[in-house]
């Protein structure tokens, strides 16, 4: 059982990068959850013209944080700087999707998300992940997801 990590750098263990890394700040993260924080900044690509944060941005932050779960069991425990990264995740199939509105640039969304099922195959892993963002401790996405995990 992996212990919890506090404050952790997400960018390490994930292979995306600005302009696409939508989680930047992890404060916790465990075997069974995590909870990332993400500012919303002018240059973000997933902005609309009335400056909102588009769908398409916010299901990305969502699947962003929620792989971190499953993603991190692939790195030893000693490995704080993500220098292990050899991972691939795909989002297998979106179950559920629900925005209530669109967060606005310099506004910071909390996205807390719970492992509901896995199945590992050697280097590879499926499985099954709830997410919920808030926009000042509101509700904004609520997305069941299944991903795809795999070593390279």
């Amino acid at each position: 059982m992996k212990k919890a990590r506090y404050d952790i750098n997400i960018k390490n263990f994930l292979p995306h990068r600005p302009p696409m890394l939508m989680a930047t700040v992890t404060p916790y993260l465990d075997q069974d959850s995590v909870v990332t924080h993400f500012e919303i900044s002018e240059n973000c690509i997933f902005l609309d013209s009335k400056g909102r944060l588009a769908e398409a941005g916010l299901i990305e932050n969502a699947a962003q944080a929620s792989t971190a779960i499953v993603g991190q069991s692939y790195f030893d425990d000693e490995d704080l700087e993500g220098s292990g990264n050899k991972l691939v995740g795909y989002i297998s199939a979106i179950k559920k999707v629900e925005i209530k509105t669109l967060p606005r640039v310099n506004e910071l969304l909390v996205t807390k998300a719970k492992l509901v099922s896995r199945y590992d195959t050697g280097t590879m892993s499926v499985c099954t992940i709830k997410s919920a963002t808030f926009r000042n401790d509101d509700l904004i996405v609520d997305c069941t997801f299944n991903f795809l995990i795999h070593e390279v």
